[in-house]
């Protein structure tokens, strides 16, 4: 009986290892060099198991975070891209031109810091959809950080192609799995208010 309950108990240890998203499973645009990804769901269960050592960064711009709303899980956030002081317009992209961060590295090294953790801890960033947080990943992954997981659907997920949905951001993400977010911003959490 002992023998099966440990074996159970090595199962259950290892299934929650296990994280539900490969590279296989992805775009190019969300990528990383350092592989490692994870759902909004197992990003909230990972930060539940042991929150003082994991860092979870959101990397959208303060506008997002005003607007949409913010994961209350989330330690900071650490825009990797910024609008510049005047608009630009990106005709391809039909939005405003946004620019990388400069301080983007640095920040995220001080929210570390702050926590008593250093650029082998598990790194968590999250953006809308999974674009910039592959991205940002990437930036901190060159600049030494070892454990940076993307959530891949973001914040407000991806977009759905088709249905009565069609054109809105309702396939998946932290809002639309129904995980802890709000409105109500924490002003020590906020980018350049320290």
């Amino acid at each position: 009986m002992r023998l099966l309950a440990f074996a159970l108990s090595i199962f259950a240890f290892f299934s929650t290892q296990a994280l539900a998203v490969t590279e296989a499973d992805l775009p190019k645009s969300k990528h990383t060099k350092l592989g490692l990804y994870l759902t909004p769901s197992e990003a909230h269960e990972m930060i539940g198991q042991d929150p003082a050592k994991v860092l979870f960064i959101d990397v959208r711009t303060p506008a997002e975070m005003n607007f949409i709303g913010m994961p209350t899980d989330a330690d900071a956030n650490v825009p990797y891209m910024l609008m510049p002081d005047f608009p630009v317009w990106d005709a391809e992209k039909s939005s405003f031109k946004l620019e990388l961060n400069p301080d983007f590295v640095p920040a995220v090294r001080e929210r570390l810091e702050k926590k008593g953790l250093d650029q082998n801890a598990k790194v968590i960033v999250m953006c809308r959809s999974g674009d910039r947080s592959a991205a940002s990943a990437n930036l901190l992954a060159e600049a030494g950080f070892t454990n940076v997981y993307s959530i891949v659907e973001g914040f407000e997920g991806d977009m759905a192609k088709e249905g009565p949905t069609a054109g809105t951001r309702s396939v998946n993400g932290w809002k639309n799995a129904g995980l802890p977010w709000s409105y109500k911003l924490d002003r020590e959490k906020m980018y350049g208010l320290q």
